[in-house]
């Protein structure tokens, strides 16, 4: 199969499903056994710089998140749930392709900045197989409702990339007229047509919800996946006049807790519909909080942009009534590139096998499954270009490297430093003194990484080519 195209590949998606469904299969069928027959609905919720310690059930006693936190109780937490990078575009990349950042070179912008601004050259290669389009080749219909931030030429929009509807800003919240001149007013969305500019940010998460609810309730007697990645928190922060100076940690408690509303307003809908059953919900997050703003990553260490703890590891709790057991938890080794291999196996398929896919299956995680383990041999991560640690189990090694403290020193020599994260969560105890052989064990695994992603200006041996548009035009009303 490595010689097919996007779409010839997506055309066996779907005859595999008719495939599992023929008697003939039913032997396949009872050995996993497990694994819940038909096809549930999805929906994925990612917050916009939302940290580690920003919600009630991880830890926080500035913001009140009942609804989140009865999610959590009514499913599992996943503790060391990673995103593979510490900034919007490269996380966002992985989660849409299950493949890390340098895979499909979405490390960068075309002019090496951390993310892509607009009016961008570059997006998301169209020949990528997102999760979208993945079960949408499985009859799901698919809904992107919030910020995009892979391109926002047409080409790379969501409508292009496996979703029947697109709703939302296109990139960062502060990428507007405002922040450099060439950029247009921060446009608003709905399909591929500017609806209104610049968009009306208090308001947004209100408007977000109200439509993902329309589109579950018109889908409701069918499959769908629903992927609603919040503006907000991301600075500078919005919201509601319902929400606007009612927490304890400013604007951004603010529209943390209307995130909360949110996230209960379309869990009453899935009840209310009959369908809270048959739907697995996720809420996570694309990075880490930059604390400057208000946000919180507590226990961890560092924070947004950073490959520290902080950075890349997020909250996330997932729950589906009856096949994630009520009131778990997972401290195992996962991230957002398991989610498109895992909801492949849930709706009957598979993830693409014509391309390397660095997720992995973690429903066994998800199910509580007795003596599941990570699937991941190793984590990997980037900060832009450049590969900085690396994790194995419990072991996290920080590569040696230089690094500069403030613009106006010559770089510093960082050595290696090895952190035990079941014992240590803060990386405050270096351990490279201690396990010289785990040091050289976990060497040799960032090497491997090296040779097949890259790592500053060595090229890997297995990297795809993001897309280019010709001459890229502004989105404008």
């Amino acid at each position: 199969m490595k010689n097919l195209n996007r779409r010839d590949f997506l055309k066996v998606l779907g005859l595999s499903a008719a495939s599992l469904a023929m008697p003939g299969c039913a032997s396949a069928a009872r050995k996993t056994a497990a694994i819940p027959q038909g096809r549930p609905n999805f929906i994925i919720i990612y917050c916009d710089d939302l940290g580690y310690g920003d919600i009630g059930c991880f830890g926080s006693t500035k913001h009140r998140t009942p609804n989140i936190d009865k999610m959590a109780a009514e499913g599992m937490k996943f503790t060391s749930f990673y995103v593979t990078s510490g900034v919007c575009t490269p996380s966002r990349s992985s989660l849409m392709t299950g493949c890390y950042p340098r895979r499909v070179n979405m490390h960068q912008s075309a002019r090496g900045e951390w993310v892509l601004f607009p009016v961008a050259k570059k997006g998301l290669n169209p020949d990528e197989i997102t999760i979208a389009e993945v079960l949408k080749a499985q009859g799901y219909a698919t809904a992107c409702v919030g910020k995009w931030h892979l391109g926002d030429q047409p080409q790379f929009l969501p409508t292009r990339q496996g979703f029947d509807y697109y709703f939302g800003i296109p990139y960062s919240n502060d990428m507007g007229s405002r922040q450099r001149k060439q950029n247009p007013p921060l446009p608003l969305l709905r399909n591929e047509k500017v609806i209104e500019a610049p968009a009306d940010q208090n308001t947004i998460t209100k408007r977000y919800t109200e439509e993902v609810i329309k589109f579950i309730t018109a889908n409701k007697d069918k499959p769908f996946f629903v992927y609603l990645p919040h503006t907000m928190p991301h600075n500078p922060v919005h919201s509601s006049d319902a929400f606007r100076g009612k927490s304890a940690n400013g604007g951004y408690g603010d529209c943390v807790e209307e995130i909360d509303w949110s996230t209960g307003q379309i869990l009453a809908a899935l009840k209310k519909l009959g369908i809270d059953d048959n739907t697995l919900v996720i809420f996570t997050s694309d990075n880490g909080a930059a604390n400057r703003w208000g946000g919180g990553n507590a226990p961890l260490s560092g924070g947004k942009g950073s490959t520290m703890e902080g950075g890349m590891r997020e909250p996330c709790v997932i729950r589906w009534p009856g096949k994630i057991p009520a009131g778990t938890e997972c401290s195992e080794l996962a991230c957002t590139m398991d989610l498109l291999p895992t909801f492949a196996k849930l709706a009957a398929t598979t993830a693409p096998t014509d391309r390397i896919i660095d997720g992995k299956d973690i429903w066994p995680l998800m199910a509580a499954r007795k003596g599941a383990k990570s699937p991941h041999e190793a984590f990997y991560y980037y900060y832009r270009d450049r590969l900085q640690a690396v994790r194995s189990g419990k072991w996290k090694l920080h590569l040696p490297r230089k690094q500069k403290r403030s613009r106006d020193k010559k770089p510093e020599q960082w050595p290696a430093r090895l952190y035990d994260l079941e014992a240590d969560i803060a990386e405050k105890n270096d351990l490279t003194a201690k396990h010289p052989a785990v040091v050289k064990r976990l060497l040799a695994l960032a090497e491997k990484a090296k040779q097949d992603l890259g790592d500053g200006s060595q090229k890997g041996a297995n990297q795809r080519p993001a897309g280019l548009a010709g001459t890229p035009k502004p989105l404008l009303l």
